[in-house]
């Protein structure tokens, strides 16, 4: 892992999924905290049960997920966020991730998110927001599967 030439400007910021509310104040006071990081095809970013303390926006490249429990997870490419909880969270990562092809990132760490929410709390509220609202439409799909397999009739209440 090496750093990149130079920092993003706000308007990259747009092509990630996760920063769609960042309005222009909110992009350029994201960009003030945010470092560059380059990463050549082949190599690891991160590996299961490696501390999880920074959240990486792709910006160019594809990078693999995958886990020992999981297995394969996916291929992700430019826009594409990792690690986004791990900015409120202590914890580990979940799986390994590869670069499929040289990638660029550029990468907030936990301490950059607690000088976010005391220089620009309005900023770090829509990132936790955003954050939050990713992992809701994660879950979501998880929930109604469990709501269709089990019926309001088959729920036992216990009284």
């Amino acid at each position: 892992m090496s750093e990149a030439q130079a920092g993003p400007n706000p308007d990259a910021l747009k092509q990630f999924s996760l920063l769609v509310e960042f309005d222009e104040q909110d992009r350029i006071d994201l960009c003030e905290l945010l470092e560059p990081l380059a990463l050549d095809s082949g190599k690891t970013l991160f590996k299961e049960g490696d501390e999880a303390d920074i959240l990486y926006l792709l910006c160019r490249g594809s990078i693999r997920i995958k886990g020992e429990v999981c297995g394969k997870l996916g291929l992700l490419c430019g826009g594409a966020s990792l690690g986004a909880i791990s900015l409120m969270t202590i914890g580990v990562r979940e799986a390994d991730a590869i670069a499929e092809s040289d990638c660029e990132f550029v990468t907030l760490t936990r301490a950059g998110f607690r000088r976010l929410v005391e220089d620009a709390p309005r900023t770090a509220c829509r990132l936790a927001e955003a954050v939050v609202a990713e992992l809701a439409g994660g879950l979501r799909p998880k929930l109604d599967r469990v709501k269709r397999e089990f019926s309001s009739d088959e729920i036992v209440h216990s009284g």
